[in-house]
């Protein structure tokens, strides 16, 4: 008996403490709160920041560096790390972990609960799908500028992260930087991207 009063006891102190588990209702409640506010802004087209709004994306492979411009003005600098394989020449094929080569343009924005946001590319163009073509192999696609992994949502592992190439062929920056670019990317602005 001693011990139903003290685990009612314990169980009545947690409840009261607010430390009983929250009830979630229906898909919603399940998403994580950052995408619940990402999804939010997209919704009512508040991610613009139109007086830091830019009109170039410049990636450059080799020193892992996006660069961005304002009417051929540098605005931002942030390091990147790209596909597995993503030094190892231009993207070829579905499942080959390199990041394409080329210019392209954002095309949509996407709130990911497992990399936070990101801004999927126009990969591939119609040379990169004739080039996969006359190979016979799939070109692949779905190619983004996206944040980081969960475990990395507050930023202490970017050190890490940033110094390995871990993508399935995308761009990663950390997600202070991706908070940065999101507001200041419309759909449509150009992305060249060099070895």
């Amino acid at each position: 008996m001693r011990f139903k009063v003290l685990l009612l006891g314990i169980g009545l102190i947690l409840f009261m403490s607010g430390c009983e588990k929250k009830p979630t209702y229906g898909k919603l409640d399940k998403t994580p709160y950052k995408v619940r506010e990402c999804i939010k802004e997209l919704s009512r087209g508040a991610e613009i920041d139109h007086g830091n709004k830019i009109d170039k994306i410049v990636v450059y492979k080799s020193k892992r560096k996006m660069y961005t411009y304002k009417n051929g003005k540098l605005i931002d600098e942030f390091r990147i790390s790209l596909g597995k394989n993503g030094d190892k020449g231009d993207k070829v094929q579905a499942g080959d972990y390199r990041t394409p080569e080329g210019t392209y343009a954002i095309v949509r924005k996407k709130c990911d609960s497992r990399l936070y946001k990101s801004l999927m590319i126009s990969y591939p163009n119609a040379s990169d799908m004739a080039r996969a073509s006359a190979r016979g192999v799939n070109p692949g696609g779905y190619i983004t500028i996206h944040g980081q992994p969960k475990w990395n949502a507050d930023g202490r592992g970017d050190n890490y992260t940033l110094a390995n190439d871990w993508t399935e062929g995308c761009m990663a920056i950390p997600n202070a930087a991706i908070d940065k670019l999101w507001s200041a990317v419309q759909n449509g602005i150009k992305i060249e991207i060099h070895a």
